[in-house]
């Protein structure tokens, strides 16, 4: 897949097309695209390549979940793809930014 961008972690990365990344970063609740987003075979491929406790000391960094929280694989999964979703959203926003400012 060509037209992908990733969001980089400490331990692993995860590609995803820029409107699977809008799909998981948009106001509101999120959690429906974001298992859609996680249905996708290209991102079920790279899911299931990250060692469940990589995933978990990544999440950890965050200080958002309990490690109880953290104990729930499938959440965790929806929670990396969820802040994969906003950092590629993110980055590709600033870019636009950047090109605009630019051309001026």
């Amino acid at each position: 897949m060509d037209n992908t961008e990733t969001a980089y972690f400490d331990r692993f990365y995860l590609k995803m097309t820029l409107d699977d990344a809008l799909d998981c970063s948009h106001a509101g609740d999120c959690d429906c695209d974001v298992i859609a987003v996680m249905g996708k075979p290209y991102i079920a491929t790279q899911l299931d390549a990250i060692d469940p406790d990589s995933l978990r000391d990544e999440l950890r960094e965050y200080g958002a979940w309990s490690d109880d929280e953290l104990s729930d694989d499938s959440q965790n999964r929806e929670r990396i793809v969820w802040i994969a979703g906003g950092a590629i959203f993110e980055n590709h926003r600033r870019r636009d930014i950047r090109e605009s400012q630019n051309r001026e």
